[in-house]
């Protein structure tokens, strides 16, 4: 029988580089060799706490991804073999690296029940590289929640984290006309990529007030007794409690919030702010329908975001890939090879 390695969760903090079988499509799948998955935060995250559902264990992972079709099952009609694609792991209800079967830091992935799905698997228009599909699915995070923010043209932003999904949103918003642009965070060098991408003003948490930053940029004033500020929309991309309750102690009446990070832990806020100020909180998960709009981005060439990728391993290389994507000083989105003469 046909092996091959995949990456898998064991347990917590567990993460081992299995054999497992090559899959075998049938009627209704298709079977992707894979040339580039990217690591997520929530790969992270899903390391620390043993996997979605701890008691079903091992846990393939990897769900950015890129990469050619192999074969197809009879049923399988919208991809050909040999045609280069990216992979929505969540079109079809399988959650591929994010609690299913299937993960993708593997040289092949099965994607099943793709004839019921036709947007499963979607092509990868030229000139668009292998590397540029695998940021589809982070930027279709992002794009999800500035679309659900409602922004407007002209008006102000801020970006609460500078992770690789707060980074991505900087991207969109400037596809999207924004143009005044706020990034905060604590690493001067993801901040330094957000300047890269087209943030107006980044703020070092560490060394700089983040109230008076905006202040400055965007206008403060008095409410009800609390000093506000300008800013139109808090995009809350860091998954802490604090950074949210800033941005609903900070708000304007009116503003608007979208919180993107995953928060692990209950929190504390005044929702007597909410109410007083009549502010705009949403939630932002996944992406309904925003893979296409994502590689019509890409291939439009309005943005830039080739700072996006910090850093590029192998496969075998997995251990050290982890460790740099686990340290916010060094690291945006890091970047798995896994079949690069598939991609030549």
């Amino acid at each position: 029988m046909n092996t091959m390695p995949l990456v898998q969760i064991h347990g917590v903090n567990d993460v081992r580089i299995d054999q497992v079988p090559v899959p075998v499509p049938g009627p209704e799948d298709v079977l992707i060799e894979v040339v580039n998955c990217g690591i997520c935060g929530s790969d992270l995250g899903y390391i620390g706490m043993g996997g979605v559902m701890p008691d079903r264990q091992p846990m393939p992972l990897g769900h950015e991804l890129s990469g050619k079709v192999s074969a197809v099952g009879s049923a399988v009609t919208e991809v050909t073999p040999g045609q280069r694609v990216v992979v929505n792991p969540i079109a079809n209800g399988t959650a591929i690296g994010n609690g299913g079967p299937e993960g993708g830091f593997a040289p092949w992935l099965l994607v099943t029940g793709a004839a019921q799905a036709p947007d499963a698997v979607l092509p990868l228009p030229e000139p668009l590289s292998y590397e540029q599909g695998a940021m589809v699915e982070p930027l279709s995070v992002a794009m999800h929640g500035v679309n659900r923010s409602g922004v407007e043209a002209g008006q102000s932003v801020l970006v609460m984290g500078a992770g690789p999904i707060g980074l991505c949103a900087v991207v969109v918003l400037k596809y999207c006309g924004v143009e005044d642009i706020v990034v905060v965070d604590q690493s001067a060098h993801r901040l330094s990529i957000a300047a890269q991408l087209g943030a107006t003003v980044t703020c070092d948490a560490r060394r700089q007030d983040l109230a008076a930053v905006l202040g400055d940029h965007h206008g403060k004033t008095s409410y009800y007794g609390s000093t506000v500020v300008g800013t139109d929309l808090y995009i809350e991309a860091t998954g802490v409690g604090a950074v949210l309750e800033q941005a609903v102690s900070l708000a304007k009446p009116d503003a608007g919030i979208v919180v993107i990070g995953v928060h692990k832990a209950p929190i504390q806020f005044n929702p007597m702010a909410l109410m007083m100020k009549e502010l705009r909180m949403v939630g932002s998960m996944g992406y309904a329908k925003e893979f296409s709009a994502v590689i019509d981005m890409m291939r439009s060439g309005a943005v830039d975001f080739s700072a996006l990728i910090s850093h590029r391993f192998e496969l075998e290389e997995f251990p050290a890939a982890l460790a740099v994507a686990g340290d916010p000083q060094r690291a945006a989105k890091v970047m798995v090879s896994i079949n690069p003469q598939a991609g030549g």
